[in-house]
């Protein structure tokens, strides 16, 4: 199984605890796959909602293909995520839960086939930011003291 990553969010592990995460194909256009293979894609400020026992995916922003013609895509329409009963059930159950939101983290093609990553996150107080930032610079400098040791 070969997977190409073609953008993350890492917004969103800055700002929400990532409890779970599922993973769901994608209705898109033949432009918007086109576009998508040259990684013109923004996940940052998208975001899931469930309607109707349907997941899908908002304020996900594919540009538009160039070579395209009048048959081309809208950049941030709405999306329709697909994903088994059982999995959409498990995500209503956890958002309905208080302080969880769906939020996308990753697309990427999985052989030939389009997908994106969901995440069930909580999000993220300043002081709990601040001690993610303490231990990334503690990581940093124990690997810089490591590296300087073995030289």
């Amino acid at each position: 199984m070969s997977i190409k990553i073609i953008a993350s969010n890492k917004k969103a592990y800055h700002d929400y605890f990532i409890e779970q995460t599922f993973e769901a194909g994608m209705v898109l256009r033949g432009t918007e796959v086109k576009s998508l293979r040259l990684g013109h894609v923004n996940i940052k400020e998208s975001f899931c909602r469930i309607r109707n026992s349907e997941v899908f995916i908002d304020n996900m922003n594919i540009n538009i293909y160039e070579q395209g013609n009048r048959e081309n895509h809208e950049p941030t329409r709405r999306r329709k995520l697909l994903l088994h009963h059982l999995e959409i059930d498990k995500l209503i159950r956890l958002t309905e839960q208080k302080g969880l939101t769906l939020l996308p983290t990753k697309i990427y093609f999985k052989n030939s086939l389009v997908k994106l990553e969901i995440g069930v996150g909580r999000g993220k107080k300043m002081h709990d930011k601040r001690q993610d930032l303490k231990s990334k610079e503690a990581n940093r400098e124990m690997a810089r003291a490591i590296k300087d040791v073995n030289r």
